[in-house]
């Protein structure tokens, strides 16, 4: 089972995520995810554990408890599938896609727009 391990201090390391989930049964893989660009912590990582009773024990027994001076979020990971079903509406317009502006319809008397517009308005 793939668990999502959340609000992890930004000083732990794989090898201490891993420590913590052993306490409860075998622990096939752990990863704290990195941002590539600066190199530093997200706050968050997932534990992979073979054993579906000893993961939901330890999902059980972690989620809300103090690590490190942080209250954990600590869950079964779902596929992003699963996460784009149950998440709501996601916005169409997403990545790098820009959205044009759409031109104003211009009305007929150009006179009535713009700083000239104004200028003319105020002037009379």
């Amino acid at each position: 089972m793939n668990i999502y391990v959340g609000n992890l201090p930004y000083s732990v390391r794989n090898d201490e995520l891993r420590e913590a989930f052993e306490e409860f049964g075998t622990v096939d893989s752990a990863e704290v995810i990195f941002d590539r660009r600066t190199k530093r912590s997200r706050g968050y990582g997932f534990v992979e554990m073979s054993d579906e009773d000893e993961a939901r024990d330890a999902i059980q027994a972690l989620n809300g408890t103090n690590f490190q001076g942080r209250e954990l979020r600590v869950d079964e990971s779902k596929p992003k599938s699963e996460k784009q079903k149950s998440g709501g509406q996601r916005r169409s317009n997403r990545g790098n896609q820009k959205t044009r502006r759409q031109p104003e319809p211009k009305s007929g008397n150009k006179d009535s727009g713009g700083f000239m517009g104004f200028v003319k308005k105020l002037f009379g």
